[in-house]
């Protein structure tokens, strides 16, 4: 069985769990998840940026609406609840925690505890990070010792 190491922000969609579950064509797949929520990761400011960046006006505008601390920390479990009944759903084997402290330190210790053959980061994208090579996919390639695929998350189920 592949086992796959899946970093994510938000609740996956349908279509990416259809993408990441179909990665690696009839091969099984175990997914070990880890979700860090969004108002957790990055400052407003940066996130209205992206926003805006995006063409989304109005989320950049509803920035400072985003929940964080122990309220981030309730959505960010039901997410992760949501996203591992869906790639259970999708005939997957699949098990999962929240980020509390770093994300990359989080995902490097996961990447051993698991022997992970991989790791996908599903998230929406971060341009600024992007450009300046501080996301979680460009800093993790230095850190975990196996490939790591930076994919862009689905807005719509």
């Amino acid at each position: 069985m592949f086992t796959s190491v899946l970093m994510i922000e938000k609740a996956l969609t349908s279509a990416d769990v259809e993408f990441v579950t179909t990665l690696h064509g009839e091969e099984a797949v175990s997914f070990h998840v880890l979700l860090q929520p969004r108002g957790d990761q990055a400052d407003r400011l940066l996130r209205a940026i992206d926003d805006i960046a995006l063409g989304e006006l109005d989320e950049a505008a509803r920035e400072r609406e985003t929940p964080e601390g122990e309220q981030a920390a309730a959505l960010g479990q039901q997410a992760l609840e949501v996203s591992l009944s869906a790639l259970r759903a999708a005939g997957s084997a699949a098990e999962g925690r929240l980020v509390e402290d770093h994300p990359l330190d989080a995902l490097r210790s996961l990447v051993e505890e698991v022997e992970a053959d991989e790791v996908l980061v599903l998230t929406d994208p971060h341009y600024v990070e992007e450009f300046f090579h501080r996301d979680w996919a460009s800093r993790a390639r230095h850190k975990v010792g196996v490939p790591v695929l930076k994919l862009f998350s689905h807005r719509k189920a």
